[in-house]
């Protein structure tokens, strides 16, 4: 079976959508389409503040145009698909309370007259879970090794890990939010460019900058880098405000985007150094191409093997794409794929609602 599996992330950089052959997970094609500047802004508008309830539907319907859009310039690219998993565009989460993701599913059903998998995250919630993260699932089945230890980070908006043990059965996967991933980075990128750049190419802003040590000791003071597991982040915690709280210290964005690669790496490092100690790990996400923080990763964790997941077979840019065209498949065969050790929920269940 052939799925498109849709991917727009906290980093609000654009739309991935990665053709999938199930069940043997072989990748026939990804693209991804940024947003256009406005589309961008009109999330932001509605994820930092009180917004009203005509943005959030005009938006929930517009998004899902630009979903339909990008799925069939790839399935002109790539050829036909029978099913599409759509994460959509998270513009709130509050783990094991509330989630909200933008990308009308009927829209996107009628446009390219393909069934639709959509709303992942709110059957987590409702059996107890944090609704997030729901990538486990898919780490799990791809990178389990009998001998190693391994750990699956993805570096988005938000990173998060998957730690595998060596042998190990669905029930004793430990996985969760870290911390900020790019988000921070990015604002800052922003602001620093006057607009002109989204994110640190290669992390050559952070190069230029110099650490604040001070600042870094207090950020990695917050509470919830100690929490033990399941927790899940979002731009709650590291959107305006906690740019604002950065800001406050008067440091030149430079030396801003130094310390917010620095915060990504640290929390990362911790949270690995929390679960059992890892032979690998694997890397995927837009923070693979940062060199700066790939550095500092590799300095907070010796011994430690990194790597790509496209080392493994697996397109680092693409993974969370193909992620929720694997979990689209597993809800369309009725089979559980949230993994309660990572979210917290009560029990297994179908993830996901089909238009």
């Amino acid at each position: 079976m052939r799925v498109a599996g849709v991917m727009s992330g906290t980093s609000l950089d654009g739309i991935d959508v990665a053709i999938v052959d199930l069940p043997r997970v072989e990748t026939i094609g990804f693209q991804s389409t940024p947003y256009p500047k406005e589309v961008r802004a009109a999330i932001l508008a509605v994820s930092n503040a009180t917004t009203t309830t005509s943005a959030i539907s005009r938006l929930n319907y517009g998004l899902a145009e630009l979903y339909a859009l990008a799925v069939l310039k790839a399935v002109k690219r790539y050829g036909p698909v029978e099913l599409i998993g759509c994460h959509g565009q998270t513009v709130y989460h509050e783990g094991a309370c509330n989630t909200l993701q933008l990308g009308e599913p009927a829209v996107l059903a009628e446009r390219t007259g393909v069934p639709v998998v959509s709303n992942f995250r709110a059957r987590d919630i409702a059996a107890g879970g944090q609704g997030a993260p729901l990538a486990p699932y898919v780490d799990y089945l791809l990178f389990l090794d009998r001998r190693l230890t391994r750990v699956a980070l993805n570096i988005g908006g938000i990173a998060n890990i998957t730690a595998i043990p060596a042998g190990a059965a669905a029930d004793e996967v430990v996985a969760f939010d870290t911390g900020p991933g790019n988000m921070v980075i990015d604002a800052l990128v922003r602001e620093h460019s006057h607009g002109r750049m989204q994110f640190d190419r290669g992390g050559k802003i952070a190069a230029s900058g110099r650490v604040d040590r001070g600042l870094l000791d207090e950020l990695l003071g917050d509470a919830y880098y100690r929490m033990a597991p399941p927790k899940s982040a979002g731009r709650e915690q590291y959107g305006v405000e906690f740019v604002a709280r950065m800001k406050r210290s008067r440091r030149s964005l430079p030396d801003l985007v130094a310390t917010a690669t620095a915060l990504t790496a640290a929390s990362i490092a911790m949270a690995v150094r929390q679960v059992k100690a890892a032979d690998e790990l694997i890397v995927s996400g837009g923070g693979v191409h940062n060199r700066t923080l790939w550095r500092q990763l590799a300095a907070f964790l010796p011994g430690v093997a990194i790597a790509a997941s496209s080392d493994y077979g697996v397109d680092a840019d693409a993974k969370e794409a193909i992620a929720f065209a694997i979990l689209a498949h597993e809800t369309w065969k009725g089979r559980p794929a949230n993994l309660p050790s990572a979210t917290g929920a009560r029990r297994a269940v179908v993830l996901g609602s089909i238009t």
